[in-house]
């Protein structure tokens, strides 16, 4: 009769098709493993015979959450957060948990708008990226009484929970292992200065301005690629004549700066040094094979969505302020001699 009266199928409808209680099919839905496989079996073919699909509001009502974990981060194209999500859908599976995913552009007016229109769905828990969030968007997380993890970077203030590592450490480690070996007159190249660069830009400051170096640098508003690479080395090489290394804030732009290297006719690693960031795949496959800082992404994913699922269930993880540190992988690009 509800089927009828409604047009959609309910809950109910295929509780009475598989000759089951209601509260037996939602149990089904949500924790299967709880459901003995001869009773899963007959439920599935209700849901199928009947093209049941569950009311996402009305589970809501019923449970206070929905069984959907946001997650907004700053770009859906680049390989770093390719590598996250990966360790986002690795965690999540089996956990019962879909994931809803928010593209901020690398806009922070975009994430204040998208953070409160997640929340409004009250959902089971939120990943962002970054720890710069507005003080509104911040206040919304903090009331909204669902686990909030942060990732990408490490921080002493989280909204909750936070799994990420030090951007100017990892920098002036880069140019550190530059002057280790000999190089002196470095530039460093840098795209879309987001958060995160600003402070790999503290980082190899620090580091320029420890040695007694000037800041050599050239950096665009647009987005990082090897052909941005390549022409802000140009640029660089050109502007800096005497130029004998350069650390790249991204890997696409390491992979530029050896494209304008070769074209110049200048010998990497005996003339010139490059260090990239973030040792994509890429990076091993370039010839010369190009050093760069390794972050944990995919682990950095998995590890937050874990922990969450943890939360979710009423558990504190063992740490809820995570650094994963970086690895400094040296290739052919910097061993001179």
């Amino acid at each position: 009769m509800s089927q009828r009266r409604s047009g959609r199928p309910t809950l109910a409808d295929v509780a009475a098709l598989a000759g089951v209680g209601p509260i037996t099919v939602s149990r089904a839905l949500r924790r299967p493993d709880q459901v003995s496989p001869a009773t899963r079996e007959r439920i599935e073919r209700a849901v199928a015979e009947l093209n049941y699909i569950p009311d996402p509001q009305a589970r809501i009502l019923a449970s206070g959450r929905s069984d959907v974990i946001g997650v907004i981060l700053p770009s859906l194209t680049n390989n770093v957060y390719a590598d996250v999500l990966q360790g986002i859908y690795d965690g999540v599976a089996g956990a019962g948990f879909q994931i809803q995913i928010g593209n901020t552009r690398y806009d922070p007016e975009e994430e204040a708008r998208l953070v409160p229109l997640f929340a409004s769905q009250r959902p089971a828990a939120m990943l962002l990226t970054g720890i710069d969030q507005t003080e509104p968007t911040r206040a919304v997380l903090e009331a909204a009484g669902f686990p909030v993890v942060q990732i990408m970077e490490k921080g002493d203030d989280p909204i909750d929970m936070i799994i990420g590592f030090s951007h100017f450490d990892a920098a002036q480690a880069a140019v550190r292992h530059l002057l280790s070996r000999g190089y002196r007159r470095i530039g460093v190249l840098g795209a879309r200065m987001d958060p995160r660069l600003m402070r790999r830009q503290e980082g190899w400051r620090a580091a320029l301005a420890e040695a007694g170096l000037p800041w050599r640098e050239a950096i665009s508003p647009e987005p990082s690629s090897a052909t941005m690479g390549r022409k802000l080395a140009a640029e660089l090489m050109d502007a800096e004549p005497d130029l004998d290394a350069l650390f790249c804030a991204n890997d696409d732009l390491a992979l530029g700066a050896l494209f304008e290297c070769q074209a110049r006719g200048i010998a990497v690693p005996t003339q010139f040094g490059i260090v990239g960031f973030n040792d994509l795949e890429m990076m091993a496959a370039a010839v010369p094979s190009i050093t760069s800082v390794q972050t944990r992404r995919y682990r950095m994913g998995r590890l937050a969505i874990e922990m969450l699922v943890e939360r979710i269930a009423g558990r504190r993880p063992a740490q809820t302020n995570v650094d994963l540190g970086f690895e400094l992988i040296e290739r052919e690009s910097t061993r001179r001699g």
